[in-house]
């Protein structure tokens, strides 16, 4: 077999990023105050990402509404900077906008987006007077009879299913069929409607995956949709799209053709191994042949965030018509629901070397103070070369190859499934830091088996390069 060749995947790394690891001192103060691993949020990047959404917008002249997606990151940071830029809250539990509420936010910034409402969550949208993006006739049952109770009426936003695409109904198992969504609409709602206390106000709709033409197909027929309700003088104020709006996470197109070209080959046992015990990220490998492709986030996408968006607002119907001329025309407020996206280069993780030993493939092993569920999202792996900070600088450093593994008791706990090449040998103590961490990454799987503690959360402050605890574990762990 072939010597071992390594796949390099250079992640972009924001300037504050940089002067972190290269003033090192900060981060091992902190990893000794809060213990490993720690998440560290910037609200900077975030705020940029933000305003190159409302440049986009501003150009086409749109009346439009961001609202950021708390999912993708539980700190309050980004809540309060959200609303700072004047801009909303995506909210997806009760928790979520209770806080959200708590931190001073206002129903004009605000949307429940949960996949399952209780009452609990619906009578706090009902007394706040928060839109509710519903889902199912269950749900208009729950509001009208929670709306009953507190002698209120609820704003309901309908969320949309049941698009074509090229010939096909796109799947999902969320939303009112697009082919019923008239009549339902017609009937169900105002002084008339059975659902007389549910005021509606507007239409979503949010795709599995990241497809430009398939949002734009799916806006033109939303706007069909809103022209029909129009007719029977029924008014659509806005019309959401949702998130999934990509982003880019490394800095070099060519090592990515690289590394998945790489994979396959290493995956047939054709080069040695470059994922743990020749792992395929989700192909699947039968008699030699390689079916599928890597269940992995497109890790390198040169449109990205505000040209992204600005793709969609441009793409046309049938007639050659802009999206975003339709949508203007009709005084229509747009809307969008970033999470990933906006919270692109606004954290990392940082977690200490806790062993060094190699495992029966002779493979070298590097222990974590960490546990894989504090870095974990959809993706099968996270294809990003990770930092590594050592506590002292080698004179003659010598390149070491090797897997990152972490605390829970399991043969499958690695935190990437990626050999990593580093510059020196990594020293117990030493940090190994996690770029571009914030979306999704640090939070959304998290657990506290083994009894560990959740990570802390930190925000960092620039002006004053200090630290500042983000306080968001502690008050959930609080509330009743």
């Amino acid at each position: 077999m072939k010597a071992y060749t390594h796949y390099p995947l250079t992640p972009l790394i924001h300037k504050w990023v940089t002067g972190l690891t290269e003033e090192r001192n900060l981060l091992f103060e902190a990893i000794e105050q809060y213990q490993s691993p720690i998440n560290i949020q910037h609200t900077k990047p975030f705020k940029e990402n933000i305003k190159g959404y409302i440049e986009v917008f501003e150009k086409y002249g749109l009346d439009y509404k961001i609202f950021f997606a708390r999912k993708a990151n539980k700190s309050r940071c980004f809540v309060r900077k959200a609303a700072k830029l004047n801009q909303g809250v995506d909210t997806a539990s009760y928790r979520e906008l209770a806080q959200a509420l708590e931190l001073g936010l206002n129903k004009e910034h605000l949307i429940s987006t949960a996949a399952v409402k209780n009452k609990k969550l619906i009578s706090l949208c009902v007394a706040n007077h928060i839109p509710i993006i519903i889902d199912n006739l269950d749900e208009c049952k729950l509001i009208q009879a929670v709306s009953e109770e507190l002698n209120a009426n609820a704003t309901v936003i309908v969320r949309l299913s049941g698009f074509q695409y090229v010939g096909n109904t796109l799947p999902t198992r969320f939303g009112f069929h697009l082919g019923e969504a008239t009549e339902f609409i017609e009937s169900s709602f105002g002084e008339a409607g059975i659902f007389n206390r549910l005021t509606y106000s507007g239409l979503h709709f949010h795709l599995n995956g990241y497809s430009i033409s398939q949002r734009g197909e799916c806006l033109l027929q939303s706007i069909k949709l809103i022209d029909s309700l129009n007719e029977k003088g029924i008014e659509t104020k806005s019309l959401d799209f949702g998130g999934g709006i990509l982003m880019n996470y490394l800095q070099d197109k060519d090592q990515y053709a690289a590394f998945m070209q790489g994979l396959k080959a290493s995956v047939l046992h054709q080069i040695p191994a470059i994922t743990y015990q020749h792992d395929p990220l989700g192909m699947v490998i039968l008699e030699g042949t390689i079916y599928g492709e890597p269940t992995v986030y497109p890790y390198y996408n040169e449109v990205n965030k505000a040209s992204f968006l600005d793709e969609v607002l441009n793409y046309k119907n049938d007639q050659g018509q802009p999206i975003h001329e339709l949508i203007k025309v009709r005084n229509l407020q747009i809307r969008i629901e970033p999470g990933r996206s906006a919270l692109d280069q606004a954290g990392i993780t940082v977690a200490k070397v806790a062993f060094r030993r190699k495992d029966t493939d002779g493979e070298w092993l590097f222990g974590l103070e960490m546990n894989r569920t504090q870095l974990k999202s959809g993706s099968s792996d996270f294809l990003l070369d990770p930092i590594h900070v050592p506590k002292f600088k080698s004179e003659n450093p010598e390149k070491t190859y090797g897997y990152l593994v972490g605390a829970y008791c399991l043969e499958q706990e690695q935190l990437l499934k990626r050999k990593i090449e580093f510059d020196q040998f990594p020293e117990v103590g030493d940090l190994i830091v996690f770029v571009n961490t914030a979306g999704y990454m640090m939070h959304f799987y998290e657990s506290e088996a083994h009894l560990f503690e959740l990570a802390e959360n930190l925000v960092y402050h620039s002006d004053s390069h200090t630290f500042t605890l983000d306080e968001e574990t502690k008050a959930l762990s609080q509330e009743t």
